[in-house]
């Protein structure tokens, strides 16, 4: 299913449930399900990066993890690696020898700091992730540029505020996990 006949579906669906008798519980539904099946194909993405690059799926999204943020302008440390990917410190290690040694990062110390160590995707990797997520990142582009900026800044809100309850959630869990 392609994301205009998506659109359609859920317009459909709205439709068939009417404004007035619209079942909040009903839409949750559907909204939580779109959510559900948008992780599923975002993994199988990253599955897909992994198999391009031949390497592990947690090690490829490590990499995407290390491209994203060097791409914002805010290169990750092992030590904030390795909170995102949630391994621990000599997990995270073993994982970035194994993605230097396939000559996907490197490690520089270019903080004043010289005993900080910064990541940084090589050239190739990065010719690589653009050559794999370029065109996905210009259907989206086409696709969210049906939509009008007052309705993608309100979804933005939705999803800023679904990730805040997902994480508030996440860390009563790790607190109740240590508990008895």
């Amino acid at each position: 299913m392609d994301a205009t006949e998506s659109a359609q579906e859920a317009q459909a669906a709205t439709e068939r449930d009417g404004e007035e008798g619209q079942s909040l519980a009903a839409q949750r539904d559907r909204l939580t399900e779109g959510l559900r099946v948008y992780g599923a194909d975002y993994n199988e993405f990253g599955r897909r990066f992994a198999t391009t690059l031949d390497v592990h799926v947690t090690d490829a999204g490590a990499l995407v993890q290390i491209l994203f943020a060097e791409e914002r302008g805010a290169p990750l440390s092992p030590a904030r690696l390795s909170e995102r990917i949630t391994l621990s410190s000599g997990a995270t290690t073993a994982l970035l020898n194994r993605l230097e040694k396939a000559g996907h990062i490197v490690r520089t110390r270019e903080h004043q700091d010289r005993r900080i160590v910064t990541l940084r995707g090589s050239q190739d990797v990065h010719e690589k992730a653009d050559a794999f997520f370029g065109p996905l990142g210009e259907r989206i582009d086409t696709l969210m540029a049906r939509y009008p900026a007052e309705q993608l800044r309100r979804f933005e809100a939705f999803l800023h505020d679904m990730h805040t309850t997902m994480n508030g959630y996440l860390a009563e869990l790790g607190t109740e996990a240590g508990t008895d």
